[in-house]
Order: C-alpha cells, then sequence, then structure tokens
C-alpha cells in the first residue's frame, strides 16, 4: 500500500526536446478516402543533415509541410523547434523556419527586384509593398546573395532570372532570418546538369558551414543528395521504408523497395548514383 500523500503510479517521464528540431510521432494524414502519411515516426536533431526520399506520392511534400508548421497532422503528435503543434502560434513558429520549394517561386511576382525577394522574408511576404527595412536587413540580403553567386544579379527582376537563379534567390531568402531549420523541397527540379551540379555544390557547402541551421532536403534523385548530408529518410505510400544514417540506409534492398524496381546504389567520392539492374 502506498503511503499516505504518495502515488503507486510512477512518475511522468518529461521528455527533453532540446537538441531535438523536429519529432514526429505515429504521424497520419488523411485527405478524404486517401492516406498521404502513415503512422510516421521520425526525429531531427540539431546537427543533423537529412534527405528525403521516394516516388511520386509518396508522402514527402505533405512529411515537409507538417516539419513547416504549414500542416497538422489527422493523428499524431508533431513537434518542431521545442513547440508542440496545435499548441502554439504557427505564425511566429514559421519566422525561425527557412522554406525553399517550387510552389513558393511560382508565387514571386516577377517584377520583384532579387535583393528585395530576399529581405521581404523578414516580414515573412512575396512581394515588397510599404515594409520597412533598415541598411542591416539589406546588406545581410546582399550578403546572402553574394554568397550564393547571385551577387552581381541583386538589382535584376526577378522574372528575368534562369531557373537556376531563382533557386539560389529562393535559398538566400530562405536564409534571411537566420532560421533554426531550413526545409528544401525539391531544390534541383527543373535544372539542366549544369545547374543542378552548382546549386548541389552550395548545399554541399550550406552543409559543411557548423553554424548552419538543421536541413532538410527532399528530392526523387539520389545524385541530387549534396556531400555533407548525414541521414536519410524513405519513404513510399505514406510509409517509412527505412531511417537513419545515410550510408546505413541507401542500400540497394532499400532503394528497391521504395521504388518498386530492382536498384543499385553507388557512392563516389560522396555522391550517389543509382540505376535498374
Amino acid at each position: 500500500m502506498a503511503a499516505p500523500g504518495s502515488s503507486s503510479e510512477p512518475p511522468p517521464v518529461v521528455d527533453d526536446l532540446e537538441d531535438t528540431v523536429v519529432r514526429m510521432t505515429g504521424v497520419t494524414v488523411r485527405r478524404g478516402a486517401s492516406t498521404l502519411l502513415r503512422d510516421v515516426d521520425w526525429t531531427v536533431e540539431l546537427d543533423e543533415r537529412w534527405v528525403v526520399l521516394g516516388p511520386n506520392g509518396a508522402g514527402k511534400t505533405t512529411l515537409l509541410r507538417i516539419a513547416a508548421a504549414e500542416l497538422h497532422p489527422t493523428a499524431g503528435t508533431v513537434h518542431v523547434l521545442g513547440e508542440r503543434l496545435g499548441g502554439v502560434n504557427v505564425f511566429e513558429l514559421r519566422t525561425r523556419i527557412g522554406l525553399t520549394s517550387a510552389a513558393l517561386g511560382l508565387r514571386v511576382p516577377g517584377d520583384e527586384v532579387v535583393r528585395d525577394v530576399v529581405v521581404s522574408a523578414g516580414w515573412g511576404v512575396l512581394g515588397r509593398w510599404r515594409e520597412a527595412y533598415d541598411a542591416f536587413d539589406t546588406d545581410r540580403a546582399d550578403h546572402l546573395l553574394a554568397a550564393l553567386g547571385m551577387g552581381a544579379l541583386a538589382g535584376r527582376e526577378y522574372g528575368t532570372l534562369s531557373e537556376g537563379e531563382r533557386k539560389r534567390t529562393l535559398i538566400a531568402r530562405a536564409l534571411m532570418t537566420d532560421p533554426e531549420l531550413i526545409l528544401f523541397d525539391e531544390p534541383a527540379a527543373g535544372l539542366d546538369l549544369g545547374g543542378r551540379e552548382d546549386l548541389v555544390a552550395r548545399l554541399a557547402e550550406l552543409a559543411a558551414d557548423p553554424d548552419a541551421p538543421a536541413s532538410v532536403l527532399v528530392t526523387h534523385h539520389v545524385e541530387e543528395i549534396p556531400v555533407g548530408y548525414s541521414h536519410a529518410l524513405l519513404l513510399r505510400d505514406g510509409a517509412v521504408v527505412a531511417a537513419g544514417l545515410l550510408d546505413d540506409v541507401l542500400t540497394d534492398e532499400n532503394l528497391s523497395t521504395t521504388f518498386g524496381l530492382p536498384l543499385s546504389v553507388q557512392k563516389r567520392r560522396g555522391r550517389y548514383t543509382a540505376w535498374r539492374r
């Protein structure tokens, strides 16, 4: 018998989220009769760089939208930057997250000046209007653009840029607010070989920076994984096939299961290639 004033129940376990950037537990997302994600468990720690791989319709973008606090799960719990979705002001939380995506790029006005595309991230708007920015803001925008090889184009209109230049502009915008988490949704989509390799090299430089935020990159192609990425999550039909250290996860068996055909994968000089057997 328990002593008076005591409880026979064990004390609650306090989950330490201090170094956890994203934690999903039992996450399921349904839309009508479709299940987009199914019982996903996934954790991203402070110093990790994750790639999310899977075929079309696997649930990759849905997963990223949850991590970006843009979408709530139908079931399960999600913590982003220590805050639980459903119990936090997501508009404030989103200012701590950098995001690049094709959908975001399509919303940028074509006549917007490149520097303004970047600096306006501070207000979370697309299309500069009456917001006020000081010299620190514009200097930071120029510094980020220069670091991504866009310094000479800071005064150009966004609509005149090549696809690769637009991608780099959006990455600079995602970094503008000094985020604690950065999310890349198919950053190399639509690029030719030269544009892809240039972008992948720049993402590798960012991954190697110890002060850079934790990052998650969604792609269909192992060839687009930058050097320095540490972990991989493989998705198929909304479910996790495998997750963990990159070299442990990117095996012939796991990749074949993920894409539904016999594949071989090889690593050379830190980069991956895959082909059908």
